[in-house]
């Protein structure tokens, strides 16, 4: 498990440990977007899924709020996304970063997304607070401070449909963490960069919940 603590415009914090964490994937409203990050990802060598959207199970101490992620080659890169963080009386939206292993997302995608972290802001809304305005808000992505994602909520399925999805699936439950798929990346930016930043910004109100780390190459093996 993971212990988080989210800050909340009020000025108030809220600790969540993490029991559930799920990874959304090819979830764009638009079967365009969808068919854009599935061919994205096979020019990396990962085959199409066969159901779209997709939902995949992983550890749960792989929910961090951290400023480092170790990596052991150099094939790894991060996703904007935004993630939903259940608590024990309220459900909170914060800004996420997926750091999956591509080469071995070639092999199997539940299996990429086990060998990084779920990175998540330290601060979050209420879910309730901006589903209003969900698809107005703005997800950007930075790969070694050169924009590489950039869009709207509007492009991926909503907090709502997820809602109901765990809702469904006896998962709207205090611990659970879902991260939302990610939009399409730049063509010509690197994605395998050595920093990662991502915001969600709402235009609304100015205000913004962001996230940055670092990534770090493990020391060689022996053996």
């Amino acid at each position: 498990m993971s212990n988080l603590r989210f800050d909340l415009p009020d000025g108030s914090q809220v600790a969540v440990t993490v029991t559930t964490l799920l990874n959304g994937g090819y979830a764009g409203r638009s079967q365009d977007d969808v068919a854009a990050h599935v061919r994205e990802l096979a020019e990396l060598g990962v085959p199409a899924p066969t159901e779209t959207p997709s939902l995949y199970p992983v550890a749960p101490y792989l929910a961090q709020q951290t400023d480092d992620v170790p990596v052991q080659h150099g094939r790894t890169s991060g996703e904007a996304e935004w993630a939903l963080v259940v608590t024990d009386d309220d459900v909170l939206l914060t800004v996420a970063c997926d750091h999956t292993d591509r080469a071995l997302e070639a092999h199997g995608v539940a299996w990429s997304k086990q060998a990084g972290p779920d990175v998540l802001g330290r601060g979050a809304w209420r879910l309730s607070d901006v589903a209003d305005r969900i698809d107005g808000i703005e997800l950007t992505a930075w790969a070694d401070d050169v924009e590489i994602q950039v869009g709207t909520l509007a492009e991926l399925l909503t907090p709502a449909y997820w809602v109901d999805v765990l809702r469904a699936r006896d998962l709207l439950r205090p611990g659970t963490v879902l991260l939302s798929g990610t939009i399409p990346m730049r063509e010509g930016v690197n994605q395998f960069a050595s920093s990662w930043r991502v915001e969600l910004r709402d235009p609304e109100t100015g205000g913004a919940i962001d996230l940055a780390y670092r990534v770090r190459p493990l020391p060689a093996p022996i053996g």
